[in-house]
């Protein structure tokens, strides 16, 4: 990936495991209770993130970066194609407190992170 591209439709397409590891419903639920996800996992979150390649934490920076309307217009995308459930609940306006709310902490985990 060149430093300046964004995230694509395929790399959404690429980690499609990410989105659909939890149960539609539950997903739903978390983002109804506005749930903040990252903090909840964050040893998890911590642990995957230092086994990324030096391409794979570029991307998390782009996600990181940009405007959560532009991600989400990607996941509604790449939902059309693949008609996975969890996509639609996070291209969902509703979804965006959410989806800033655990943005916001990953970038505060990664910043105090020593890594």
């Amino acid at each position: 990936m060149e430093p300046d591209e964004g995230i694509s439709e395929q790399d959404v397409r690429d980690l499609m495991d990410v989105f659909t590891r939890v149960p539609s419903l539950v997903l739903k639920m978390m983002v109804k209770r506005n749930e903040n996800v990252v903090r909840t996992f964050e040893t998890q979150v911590m642990d995957h993130y230092q086994h990324l390649t030096p391409e794979e934490r570029i991307k998390v920076g782009k996600v990181l970066e940009m405007p959560v309307s532009e991600l989400q217009r990607i996941l509604q995308n790449v939902y059309l194609e693949t008609h996975q459930k969890q996509l639609k609940i996070l291209a969902d306006p509703s979804a965006e407190p959410f989806i800033t709310q655990n943005l916001q902490e990953l970038r505060k985990i990664l910043n105090e992170s020593p890594l």
